[in-house]
C-alpha cells in the first residue's frame, strides 16, 4: 500500500467543474433534448394547425406523438438495443481523438432517452384525453365511451409510474417502485391494445392497416422478451464472511466481460443485477454480492441452491474500456465484481485502486491473490487498517504514473460521482454507474 500525497488542485476558475457536474451530465441532457424537440413539434403544430382545426382538436397526430415517444422509452431500455449501442460505441479505435472517445464513452447515459420519452409520452396522453373532452363537449366528433375511459384511466396509470421513479421516491421506497413499473405497465400495455382497437372501429378502420397496431407489436415484443428467456438455475455458493459471498453459476452461459445479469429468488418478484464475473479459461461465471440491503441481507444469511435469472446478458458502463488505451479502475467493496473480470482478460492495460474493509478476511484468500496476480501494481486499501483513503487524490495519482487515459469508478453513487466529477474536472474521462433504474 502506498500512501495518500497527490492534492488536487480544482479551486479557482475552472469551467470543467460547471459543466462536467452531475446534474448537468448526459443523462439529464438527454432528457432536455427529448423534451425540447418534442417542445418544438408542439409549436410548429400550433402554427401549422396540425393538432387544431375547425374548432376541434386533431387527435390522430397528438395520438402519434405520444406513441413515438413512449415507443421510444420502452425500447431503448431493450436489452438487446442495450447492447448495440454498446457495439457501437466500443467500434471506435483508440487511434481516434481523445475528446470523441471521451464523449462516446457516455453511451450508458441512454436511460435519459428512457426518461425523457416515457415522461414527453404521459404528457401527450394527457394532452389526448384533454383533446378528447374538449370535442366531445363542443359537439365534435368524438371516440366511443369506451375509448375516453380507457385514455383517463392510462393517463391515471402513467402518472403514477411516473411519480413513483422520481429520484427520492425511487430510493426510498425501490420495491414499490419495480413492482409498480412492472405490473402497472403491463395493465397499460394492454390498455393500450384495446385503445388501439378501439379507435381503429370508431374510424371504421383496418387494424392490421394502422402504423399503432405495428408498433403495438414491436413494444409488446420488447417487453416480452426477457421473460421468454426465464430460467431457474444452480449457483454454488461461497461465504467468505457474512458481508459478501461469491455465487459460482455454470448452466451454459459464459458472460463477456462488462456485462451483468438480473437473478431473484422468484420468478415475478425482486430482481437484482449483478456484474458477471467470467473467467478466460472456465465456463460459466461468478457474481460478488455483498451486503447492501434487505435483499442482498438474505442471500448471504441463507444462501439459495437455486434461482432464477432474467433477460440476457447486458452491457455494461465497465464495457467502454476499450475506447481507451489504459484505464485506471477505482473500486470499493463489491465493486470489485464489475472490475475483475476485466482484469482477468487483460484486453486493455490497466491500473487498480480498491479500497474495501478488510480484503481478505471479507472476500476471502483466493479472490484477492486473483485480483493481485492479474494486475499491476494494484493498491488495496484496507479501510479498517487505514481509514478511509481519498479516492479522487489516489485516482489522480495513478493516472500520473501510469498514463491512463481514463478512470472507471464502480463505487457507491456519492463517491462515483465525486471521483467521476473531480477527474473531469482536471480534464480527464471518467465514467461511472449513474443508478437511473
Amino acid at each position: 500500500m502506498t500512501t495518500q500525497t497527490t492534492n488536487l488542485d480544482t479551486g479557482g476558475l475552472n469551467w470543467r467543474r460547471v459543466t462536467r457536474h452531475p446534474a448537468l451530465m448526459e443523462y439529464r441532457r438527454l432528457v432536455m433534448l427529448v423534451a425540447l424537440v418534442n417542445l418544438a413539434v408542439f409549436v410548429v403544430g400550433l402554427r401549422d394547425g396540425t393538432w387544431f382545426a375547425d374548432s376541434a382538436f386533431t387527435l390522430g397526430p397528438i395520438a402519434d406523438m405520444a406513441l413515438i415517444n413512449l415507443s421510444l422509452g420502452i425500447l431503448i431500455r431493450q436489452q438487446r438495443v442495450v447492447n448495440a449501442l454498446f457495439w457501437l460505441a466500443t467500434r471506435i479505435p483508440t487511434s481516434w481523438p481523445l475528446w470523441i472517445r471521451w464523449g462516446v464513452g457516455k453511451v450508458f447515459h441512454f436511460g435519459g432517452l428512457h426518461s425523457g420519452g416515457t415522461v414527453t409520452g404521459t404528457i401527450w396522453f394527457g394532452f389526448l384525453l384533454f383533446a378528447i373532452i374538449w370535442n366531445r363537449a363542443n359537439g365534435a366528433a368524438v371516440p366511443s365511451d369506451l375509448t375516453l375511459g380507457l385514455s383517463a384511466t392510462m393517463v391515471v396509470l402513467m402518472t403514477l409510474m411516473v411519480i413513483s421513479a422520481l429520484g427520492p421516491i425511487r430510493a426510498r421506497f425501490h420495491n414499490a417502485f419495480e413492482k409498480t413499473h412492472r405490473f402497472v405497465g403491463w395493465t397499460v400495455l394492454g390498455m393500450f391494445w384495446a385503445q388501439t382497437i378501439s379507435i381503429t372501429n370508431d374510424l371504421g378502420g383496418m387494424l392490421l392497416h394502422s402504423p399503432a397496431f405495428w408498433m403495438l407489436c414491436l413494444i409488446t415484443l420488447s417487453i416480452l422478451s426477457p421473460w421468454l428467456t426465464l430460467k431457474r438455475v444452480n449457483v454454488q455458493i461461497e461465504k467468505p464472511s457474512n458481508h459478501a459471498v461469491i455465487a459460482q453459476f455454470d448452466y451454459g452461459d459464459t458472460p463477456f466481460p462488462g456485462s451483468s445479469n438480473a437473478i431473484s429468488h422468484t420468478p415475478f418478484g425482486e430482481y437484482h443485477s449483478f456484474a458477471n464475473i467470467p473467467s478466460p479459461d472456465q465456463p460459466g461465471y461468478r457474481l460478488a454480492i455483498s451486503r447492501a440491503g434487505d435483499w442482498t441481507g438474505r442471500f448471504i444469511d441463507n444462501p439459495p441452491k437455486k434461482v432464477w435469472v432474467k433477460g440476457i446478458t447486458t452491457s455494461g458502463v465497465a464495457r467502454i474500456e476499450v475506447l481507451f488505451k489504459k484505464v485506471v479502475y477505482v473500486g470499493t467493496g463489491s465493486g470489485i465484481g464489475p472490475i475483475l473480470p476485466h482484469l482477468l482478460a487483460k484486453e486493455v492495460p490497466n491500473r487498480l485502486i480498491w479500497s474495501t474493509r478488510s480484503p481478505r478476511k471479507t472476500y476471502g484468500d483466493a479472490l484477492v491473490d486473483e485480483i493481485e496476480a492479474n494486475t499491476e501494481q494494484p493498491l488495496i486499501w484496507d479501510t479498517d487498517k487505514d481509514g478511509k483513503p481519498n479516492l479522487s487524490a489516489l485516482a489522480m495519482q495513478a493516472v500520473r504514473d501510469s498514463g491512463a487515459e481514463a478512470v472507471i469508478v464502480i463505487s457507491n453513487q456519492m463517491l462515483t460521482r465525486k471521483v467521476v466529477h473531480d477527474m473531469e474536472s482536471l480534464g480527464i474521462p471518467a465514467y461511472g454507474a449513474i443508478w437511473d433504474s
